[in-house]
């Protein structure tokens, strides 16, 4: 096996379980998904918002669709600089000082006076968004027991959507009345309310353990490519968290705007679709947690990633509204619901010197490509249409097949080091 895999079959003495069920865990988990949540709110509104942004500073439709590239680019960055950072200082105090950055400049993006300064905002953002997620992510996988990491994940996974959904909801009803400087304003809020969970959050007794046992261990980024197979699964799960965020980006950030060009959508019956989307893949995401805690891994991705495929072609050649509502609906539950699975599919083929930086480099990898998403399918659409665009999707979730089986192992339920 991989040096990797062989790392995480060691035992820490002293460790009992993972965590359990008490209340540093829950604490751990609530903290985790509401960090989360900020991130969903933050993006959404964000694509509600392009048209009236570009209206106010005069900005071209490839200037605003750089927005939420930059902003994704950023989280890349972020991700790998916070996810080395939590692996060497710590989880709780690293994830505190991504959403302190992240929140200080969504509300600077309220004070934006054009296309530059605006951009710059939204890339430091990024870099705040792209801790959040690994570094929750490993949180939790450390504090709570092998037998339900996965679903833990799952609820993590579903703080980004309530927090998406508080976005399609407040948005038609606050934009008329703050316009967008008020609505990045209020972007800060839910990150003040995570800030204060996680002050009374601890380091997980894993992550300490083997802190004391290996204060000097090995530079984190390294431990990505050990040796020949642990670098084999990381590229796996490159396409993998890739095919994720470029399919979630590329169909929630344009769809609004397509269904209000096509059909005479405005911003609250959108709101609506994007609501019954958002129900769907939080379905999606709470069953996958319970799946993969149950039959593995392998067995929950490949089933979603083959509804995903089949459902983004179905979708493509919907027309009525009704069809639009319930086949985005059942398409977000294949789509996203495989969100709830990276947590502990990465924490588990990872040893703990470099399990958050493993989430956030891969994650994060994932992110910078979706940025390309919504540019991929506007330029599609352009030229071929939309409803080829989208079908075009399906491709990219048959080579996530591929790679699920040629590239990832599985080691579901796995004791971490």
């Amino acid at each position: 096996m991989s040096q990797i895999q062989d790392t995480a079959e060691l035992s820490l003495s002293g460790v009992a379980t993972q965590g359990g069920e008490g209340a540093e865990a829950r604490r751990a988990l609530w903290g985790s998904a509401l960090g989360y949540a900020m991130d969903g709110f933050d993006l959404l509104i964000l694509g509600f918002m392009l048209r009236v942004i570009s209206a106010d500073l005069h900005l071209t439709s490839t200037e605003a669709a750089s927005l939420v590239t930059a902003t994704l680019i950023g989280a890349v960055i972020g991700g790998l600089v916070f996810g080395m950072l939590s692996d060497r200082l710590g989880r709780v105090r690293v994830l505190t000082w991504t959403i302190v950055l992240f929140a200080v400049f969504t509300g600077m993006c309220a004070l934006a006076q054009g296309y530059w300064d605006l951009l710059a905002y939204r890339t430091i953002a990024g870099l705040g968004l792209g801790g959040e997620f690994g570094i929750g992510m490993a949180l939790v996988a450390e504090a709570w027991p092998a037998s339900k990491r996965a679903r833990a994940s799952s609820y993590v996974g579903l703080g980004w959507q309530f927090g998406v959904l508080a976005a399609a909801i407040v948005t038609p009803l606050l934009l008329p009345v703050i316009g967008w400087r008020g609505m990045f304003v209020v972007g800060i809020f839910p990150a003040l309310v995570a800030y204060v969970i996680r002050r009374k959050l601890h380091e997980p007794d894993v992550f300490v353990a083997n802190k004391a046992r290996d204060p000097d261990a090995a530079f984190s980024l390294r431990l990505l490519v050990a040796d020949k197979e642990t670098t084999k699964t990381s590229l796996g799960l490159i396409i993998l968290c890739s095919v994720q965020n470029f399919g979630y980006y590329g169909i929630m950030i344009w769809l609004p705007n397509y269904l209000s060009s096509r059909f005479g959508y405005g911003l609250t019956q959108s709101a609506v679709w994007t609501s019954v989307t958002i129900a769907g893949m939080a379905l999606g995401i709470f069953l996958f947690g319970h799946i993969a805690d149950r039959l593995g891994r392998r067995p929950a991705f490949l089933g979603y990633m083959l509804g995903a495929a089949i459902m983004v072609v179905v979708y493509s050649q919907l027309t009525g509204a009704t069809a639009l509502l319930i086949g985005g609906a059942v398409m977000g539950f294949f789509v996203n619901g495989m969100l709830g699975g990276y947590g502990a599919l990465i924490s588990e083929l990872y040893p703990t010197a470099a399990r958050a930086t493993a989430q956030n480099v891969f994650f994060n990898i994932g992110r910078a490509v979706a940025g390309f998403g919504p540019l991929a399918v506007g330029a599609l659409s352009a030229v071929y249409g939309f409803e080829t665009a989208i079908a075009c999707l399906a491709l990219l979730y048959i080579a996530d097949i591929v790679a699920l089986f040629l590239l990832i192992p599985e080691r579901g339920g796995a004791e971490l080091a």
